[in-house]
């Protein structure tokens, strides 16, 4: 059995039943081979071993009380994976789905994406199973705030810095400061992604919608295209979406698709951007109220989805963004993009394509921008947001969004020439992890065993 696939067995054994964490291991550690054949030391110092455990994993009760007096309890999460590079960062997602492995998944690809940054941060994530949908926001202050009081104790700003993601947003972030600050009297940069009132940092929100359509700008002009004129599928309708959808339209690309937990929206003239603002950020409402605004739109129910998919996949365009969740593109959605004549994928997900669907695009040779590196740009601009706090400084919108746009051709840049390097061109994939993984393991090896 070789060293990588021993790990992979050990770390089965001794953290069973984490199909999500194990997934995203496999697809970091397979491409590694190149790197630790050339370098033994990395084997000698076990260094794998090393990165694949989390330096510290907290589990917590959440207890709060909701509008009609009932006690509820829910699971708290904070895995604090790696900090060879500097304090743990990541965000924290509060949704049912949220579990043990799926938050060690998204703090191990943290690692490498942070590291990707060439920016002085760690890796870590955090969340819990709570559900913000349907709750009132006294119901989602008194979780946050139960949430905080056990959570503050391993946070602080140069040791453990959280951030928003999945069902926590400015308000969320907002409850939870407030209770750090009561808890401990600091008023400090301990969370990322707070209001403009009191600290937080000018295109944070729209940085990782950002950050990918940058990333696929960079895709496309080593082979000397642009974006203009591009017909593109995106799919979730998040801040991640809505704004990657944002930056299409102002390069000259039309979004055609958008979805959310009910179905996907298609509109072959265009998505109404400004409407969906409105449905997503200010009503809340599904989707399929799209319709009564745009009578040439499609709305495909959830129900109505192919049984091996997603039908936002399964439409002509020429490029796609996943910006909705991880593994919402299958090995059958990979074939049909590319059938459809579809050339560049950008991630704006986390893992939101499965392993043969990365495979079938790997293959293919078209241009393929895995998560970990195309979606670096929130991670990213929380790091500039912590700069701004440390430094008690405010940067103009343009001042961070140059900042962003240099960061996300630095990371292409370095996964590009980490690939060529290698004997892959082109292959994204290998060489993002390779370039993150280096970066940290030589920090690991200079700082002893710890």
């Amino acid at each position: 059995m070789s060293y990588i696939h021993k790990t992979i067995s050990d770390l089965k054994n001794t953290s069973p039943a984490q199909a999500e964490f194990y997934q995203a291991v496999e697809e970091v550690l397979d491409s590694l081979a190149p790197i630790l054949e050339s370098n033994k030391l990395y084997q000698q110092q076990a260094i794998i071993q090393r990165l694949v455990e989390p330096e510290r994993q907290i589990m917590f009760r959440v207890t709060w009380v909701d509008d009609n007096g009932n006690i509820k309890v829910n699971k708290g999460y904070r895995i604090e994976f790696n900090s060879a590079l500097g304090p743990y960062k990541g965000g924290l997602r509060f949704h049912p789905s949220v579990n043990a492995s799926i938050i060690k998944f998204l703090g191990f690809e943290q690692i490498f994406k942070n590291a990707l940054t060439g920016l002085p941060i760690g890796g870590g994530k955090g969340g819990s199973n709570f559900d913000p949908k349907g709750k009132s926001d006294g119901e989602i202050m008194r979780f946050c705030q139960s949430f905080m009081t056990e959570l503050y104790r391993h946070i602080g700003p140069t040791t453990d810095v959280p951030a928003g993601d999945i069902g926590v947003g400015a308000r969320e972030i907002g409850y939870m400061f407030g209770q750090y600050k009561r808890i401990t009297g600091r008023y400090e940069g301990v969370l990322t992604g707070k209001s403009l009132l009191w600290g937080g940092s000018l295109a944070r929100k729209e940085a990782t919608g950002y950050g990918v359509v940058y990333f696929a700008e960079n895709m496309l002009a080593v082979k000397k295209d642009t974006l203009e004129n591009k017909t593109c599928l995106v799919s979730g309708s998040g801040n991640v979406a809505i704004y990657a959808m944002e930056k299409l339209y102002q390069l000259g690309a039309k979004p055609i698709t958008c979805s959310d937990s009910t179905g996907t929206i298609y509109h072959e003239t265009g998505i109404d951007l400004t409407l969906i603002k409105e449905l997503k950020e200010q009503t809340r409402t599904g989707l399929n109220a799209y319709l009564e605004t745009h009578k040439d739109a499609r709305f495909i129910p959830i129900d109505q989805y192919p049984e091996d998919g997603h039908a936002v996949w399964r439409l002509k365009a020429d490029a796609a963004f996943p910006c909705a969740t991880q593994n919402e593109l299958t090995v059958t959605d990979a074939q049909a993009l590319i059938a459809n004549g579809c050339t560049i994928i950008s991630e704006g997900a986390n893992m939101p394509s499965t392993q043969e669907a990365i495979n079938t695009f790997v293959d293919a040779k078209i241009s393929y921008g895995p998560s970990k590196a195309a979606n670096a740009g929130g991670v990213a601009t929380s790091q500039l947001e912590m700069a701004q706090n440390s430094s008690m400084q405010t940067w103009s919108f343009e001042k961070v969004d140059q900042r962003l746009k240099e960061i996300m051709k630095n990371i292409f840049e370095t996964a590009h020439q980490a690939a060529e390097e290698f004997g892959q061109p082109g292959n994204l994939v290998l060489g993002a992890n390779i370039a993150g993984f280096k970066r940290v393991a030589d920090a690991m090896l200079e700082q002893g065993v710890v």
